[in-house]
């Protein structure tokens, strides 16, 4: 069902690329009708426009708060055309059809980036314009609604083809993006308020996201994926290589969660399955990637790696000798890219200004969503307390809280063994924590690792002793758990037979 358009209502934010919109409505004979700064810009441009103020005999009030809010505006957007009661009521009233109403909002989004006054932020939240869109998205029967300037090419292209109307299934799509986007808008209104009061957990909870990709499917062939972000990017800047897959965005974002847990500028994380398999954060980039890679050099095998760092000419070379689904760095030296660019398929990722801030993380189930804070505290002595005889000497300490930041990012339950703030064997998803001890020092025994200096990191308290005992047989001089467990008192007694260093940490760090 086509229908004509005779009167437009302009009124937009965004006043880019009006002009070609401009000149087709010109050539329809449609009367344009517009207020504000939009008005002046399309008198800038030498159209003819009328005033909404002139329109509706209402001047702007409240300095410009109310302009659009009148009868006369949205009688003419939201009456239906085939109804005689309301053709009579906007006869008797003297009002109008509105068949065309464009319509962008004040930057509310864009405002809290810039600046943290409230009184400024309030003012930009829009009022008229998310009302005119709703109403002409509600009667998209017989009006058609334009929420962004990417839209005008296409009703451009609509009124060439039907000679100035518009069909019914182009109104129905336009007005399904409209209620989109009044939904969203206020959805950014609702999560700023909810933020400055403080309420973490509303009655009822409104997400909102921009599409930054439809991937290629999700964690398997036959399902349908894409990811979306708070913002209008994932700030990743992906400089070379294939599409990135589901499977690729989980391993990318486990990777730069530990990365950005590790100290500025230092660090290699190697993440198979969003498990890491090794991490070292040795100040010698290219040694931090050898240790890491030590670790567990079979499971990085087609891995992602994630270097808190810029990469170098040398770090790429041997980065290229092994095959990997993804490379994320803090930039890359030109030299290195040209290296890594040799493997048409391997993705280079940017990650130089991603940042993990993100307050709460989100997992669905279903209808069901559960929200929680995410783990991102980083660690002081003061989150620990020694609680065996031997006290641990300033290194072992250090090894210490270094394997149990890793042990957090691991899927419970998960043991991390360490030495040199170097992980040397992790178990990870085990039922049993005594089956997570002894992958742990398989994979250390299987890589020749042992050393002199062993750590250990669990990421929840020993129920009993044959964890902390296994452990120890296996040369583990220090270890590190959160307390909590009615056998501390025998896990302590254990420690202090063998003189093993036991710290305790204030809270678990489980990672389901």
């Amino acid at each position: 069902m086509k229908k004509k358009i005779k009167t437009a209502l302009i009124s937009v934010s965004d006043k880019s690329n009006l002009k070609p919109l401009l000149n087709i409505l010109k050539k329809n004979k449609i009367k344009i009708i517009s207020s504000g700064g939009t008005y002046k810009e399309i008198k800038r441009l030498k159209f003819n426009c009328l005033e909404v103020s002139d329109f509706t005999n209402s001047p702007e009030i409240l300095e410009g708060r109310v302009k659009t809010l009148h009868p006369k505006i949205h009688a003419g957007i939201l009456n239906k055309r085939e109804k005689k009661s309301h053709l009579k009521d906007l006869k008797n009233n003297g009002f109008e059809n509105i068949d065309l109403v464009v319509v962008n909002f004040y930057p509310f989004e864009n405002t809290l980036k810039k600046t943290k006054n409230h009184k400024k932020i309030i003012e930009n939240i829009d009022v008229g314009g998310p009302t005119m869109v709703r109403s002409a998205a509600k009667n998209y029967n017989d009006v058609t609604v334009i929420t962004s300037s990417d839209q005008y090419l296409e009703l451009i292209e609509e009124l060439k083809r039907f000679k100035g109307s518009t069909s019914l299934s182009f109104r129905e799509k336009l007005s399904s993006i409209a209620f989109s986007e009044t939904a969203y808008y206020d959805s950014v209104i609702s999560d700023y308020f909810n933020k400055k009061t403080n309420t973490i957990f509303p009655k009822k909870k409104i997400l909102h996201g921009n599409l930054t990709e439809q991937l290629r499917y999700g964690e398997n062939p036959h399902q349908q994926s894409a990811i979306y972000s708070n913002s209008s990017n994932t700030y990743l800047k992906q400089i070379h290589g294939k599409q990135l897959s589901y499977n690729n965005y989980n391993d990318i974002f486990s990777a730069l969660t530990i990365s950005r847990s590790l100290p500025k500028g230092k660090g290699t994380v190697i993440v198979k399955h969003a498990n890491p398999c090794g991490v070292s954060t040795k100040n010698d980039h290219l040694e931090s990637y050898k240790s890491a890679l030590s670790c567990d050099p079979v499971s990085a095998f087609g891995g992602i790696v994630s270097c808190n760092f810029k990469i170098t000419k040398n770090l790429a070379l041997e980065l290229n000798k092994l095959f990997l689904e993804v490379i994320i760095a803090n930039g890359f030296e030109g030299s290195a890219i040209k290296i890594l660019k040799a493997k048409k398929n391997l993705r280079l990722i940017d990650g130089t200004n991603y940042t993990s801030e993100e307050l709460l993380k989100f997992v669905s189930f279903n209808q069901n969503i559960m929200i929680q804070s995410e783990d991102l505290n980083l660690f002081s002595t003061k989150n620990f307390k020694i609680v065996s005889k031997r006290k641990p000497t300033s290194k072992q300490l250090k090894d210490l809280i270094f394997a149990f930041n890793v042990c957090r990012y691991v899927k419970s339950n998960a043991i991390v063994l360490a030495s040199n703030e170097t992980t040397v064997g992790i178990g990870s998803g085990q039922p049993s924590r005594l089956d997570s001890c002894q992958i742990a020092i398989n994979k250390m025994k299987k890589f020749n690792l042992q050393n002199d200096n062993l750590v250990a990191a669990s990421d929840a308290f020993f129920p009993f002793v044959d964890g902390i005992e296994k452990l120890v047989q296996s040369g583990v001089r220090a270890v590190i758990q959160p307390s909590g467990s009615i056998r501390d008192k025998e896990i302590i007694n254990f420690a202090n037979e063998t003189d093993t260093v036991l710290v305790f940490s204030k809270t678990r760090h489980f990672r389901h």
